[in-house]
């Protein structure tokens, strides 16, 4: 009997015939809810899932014979890694697949705002022909801050290299990652230095809401902040008092605290709408590593991954 794999959500569906091409029985069923996985879990050996769901101790509870749970991005915020990892189960992510993406679109977030295009673009398109007002600056000038070093945080740190830009990395759980390109440094280090800070991280509890006020303050310098990787990180409330304040003088926010628009709480509409009236402040809805070519490139990424955990026996 050929081992099964379950995926649960829509991803690019190249990754079929590599499981199949593999000896894997494919499942591909991305309407499927929760209490339909959870009913046919102990059936299967893998799961590929996105965000549907979260994979707590219910759902890999259900999942009996369960030898790997892979998650069709970067982020493993939605798996109970601690009880998975207790039941020997793999886990398999692929930030590998939408790196230059994000690396992308982080540049494309700072790029709009130190030179003001979104701005100009609004107020030529009602004929105001406004160049002081939309005098930009330069990025070789200033000393970018990444905080984080993984696959993110290095493809942002390549993409740097023409810019001409010092560029500084802090990751608490790496070192001697440092090269031509970045210089790797302390926290105190960014904290002083950063005219720019990139954010990298994942989600943890450690993480969650740690770019609070005690954290902002501490720059030394006025800061351009972008956040491309988990909008939790940042609590609304303190993103406002330091723009109000100038502390951080522009925002690129590609995730947000909440990001079920028609779910905010009283407090966070309200929150919002002062964003939303912030012209230094530019928002994307989760896309940064949500392209044509992360698409296909997360798939092939958990595609070979799965394969190489040699579960098929020949």
């Amino acid at each position: 009997m050929k081992l099964k794999i379950l995926i649960t959500e829509t991803i690019h569906e190249c990754i079929i015939p590599m499981l199949e091409d593999s000896g894997y029985e494919v499942d591909y069923l991305p309407k499927i809810d929760r209490a339909g996985i959870l009913s046919v879990l102990a059936n299967y050996t893998g799961i590929i899932m996105r965000s549907k769901t979260p994979a707590d101790k219910e759902l890999i509870s259900a999942g009996k014979n369960l030898k790997f749970i892979a998650r069709s991005g970067a982020g493993m915020d939605q798996v109970d890694l601690e009880f998975a990892k207790n039941q020997n189960i793999t886990l398999l992510n692929a930030p590998e697949g939408n790196r230059d993406a994000v690396a992308e679109h982080t540049l494309g977030l700072l790029l709009n705002l130190i030179n003001k295009i979104r701005n100009s673009d609004i107020q030529v398109r009602q004929k105001i022909w406004d160049r002081e007002g939309n005098r930009g600056v330069e990025l070789k000038h200033r000393t970018f801050g990444i905080i984080g070093f993984g696959n993110m945080g290095k493809a942002v740190s390549e993409r740097l290299v023409g810019f001409g830009c010092k560029v500084i990395a802090y990751d608490k759980y790496k070192s001697g990652f440092g090269n031509n390109n970045v210089e790797e440094v302390d926290l105190k280090d960014v904290l002083e230095k950063a005219d720019i800070v990139s954010f990298h991280v994942p989600l943890t509890t450690e993480t969650r809401f740690y770019i609070n006020d005690d954290f902002i303050k501490s720059f030394k310098k006025d800061i351009i902040l972008l956040n491309t990787a988990r909008g939790e990180l940042l609590p609304l409330k303190s993103l406002i008092k330091y723009l109000k304040s100038g502390k951080i003088i522009a925002a690129g926010l590609d995730v947000l605290e909440n990001e079920k628009m028609a779910k905010l709480t009283d407090e966070q509409e309200k929150l919002m709408t002062e964003l939303f009236n912030m012209n230094n402040v530019l928002f994307t809805p989760h896309v940064g590593g949500w392209t044509v070519e992360s698409y296909i490139k997360i798939s092939e990424t958990l595609g070979d991954k799965i394969r190489a955990l040699n579960l098929v026996k020949n």
